[in-house]
């Protein structure tokens, strides 16, 4: 018999090999996170010391310190501005990328409307759940509510089409003052 095409095959990896290998990878990926951690520190402290030099506020007078705070407020609303530029490009772009997923669930089609299942339902379960549980001491007949049309009306609404004729006919008795004025008088 030919092996199945479904079928996975086996691992040659003995399972206490997998373990180790795992237990590698993990400790290897910590060891990654820590030194990342640690660049990201010296890069803060780096970009820190270029915009912000120490301060030497020994031996300033009133009118320096002054100046100097004046120098800083100056800078705090620089480094403001940025901030919210930069807050308002990562909404942006959150809204974007949200947007494109929506987009790109729709294109997929994930979202498929299930089948509609059949369901039976009595006409005095169906009165019940339009008019409450009041329905079986007034259980109406829903025809009673619809209008009446008598033979009368349908045999006259006959007799009038009948009266119609040949269209011939009629135009040429309302051509001419005469037919219009009979159209004016009915």
């Amino acid at each position: 018999m030919p092996p199945k095409a479904d079928a996975k095959p086996k691992c040659k990896i003995s399972a206490s090999r997998k373990l180790s290998l795992k237990i590698l990878l993990l400790a290897r990926a910590t060891e990654e996170l820590e030194a990342e951690k640690v660049a990201i520190e010296e890069d803060k402290v780096r970009h820190l010391g270029e915009k912000l030099p120490p301060l030497q506020l020994s031996g300033l007078t009133l009118e320096d310190l002054q100046v100097l705070c004046k120098q800083m407020h100056e800078k705090i609303d620089v480094v403001d501005e940025e901030r919210y530029d930069f807050e308002a490009k990562v909404f942006k772009n959150y809204r974007d990328i949200n947007e494109l997923k929506l987009k790109v669930q729709d294109l997929g089609g994930k979202f498929k409307k299930p089948a509609l299942r059949k369901v039976r339902v009595s006409a005095d379960e169906m009165m019940e759940a339009l008019f409450g549980s009041k329905s079986k001491a007034s259980s109406m007949d829903l025809r009673a509510n619809l209008k009446s049309v008598k033979k009368e009306d349908i045999k006259q609404e006959k007799e009038l089409n009948m009266e119609v004729g040949d269209w011939r006919k009629n135009v040429e008795a309302m051509s001419g003052m005469e037919g219009r004025k009979k159209m004016f008088d009915a």
